[in-house]
């Protein structure tokens, strides 16, 4: 059995999981829905606010081939290497 950090054992899998960034998550939600994406996303804050977790969601909405909605099914090869950093595009 491997060791996994703590932050990542845990980290959130939906933009609903992502806690004090509602707002944030709604937004990036939207523009999904309405495809009305930019061709850059700059995520900035302190550290321990969740920009990478945000980051990979919104990454594995965008990628996912099975939903085509702003909700990831996290089970498909695309999700599952975005979740484990194997991705080439994130």
């Amino acid at each position: 059995m491997s060791y996994k950090v703590f932050a990542r054992k845990y980290r959130p899998m939906s933009f609903v999981d992502v806690v004090g960034q509602e707002a944030i998550g709604l937004t990036l939600q939207n523009s999904i829905k309405l495809n009305r994406l930019h061709h850059a996303y700059l995520f900035t804050g302190p550290r321990g606010v969740g920009k990478t977790s945000m980051a990979r969601i919104f990454a594995k909405a965008l990628s996912c081939p099975v939903t085509k909605t702003e909700i990831p099914c996290g089970n498909c090869p695309a999700c599952k290497d975005i979740d484990e950093a194997r991705s080439m595009d994130v």
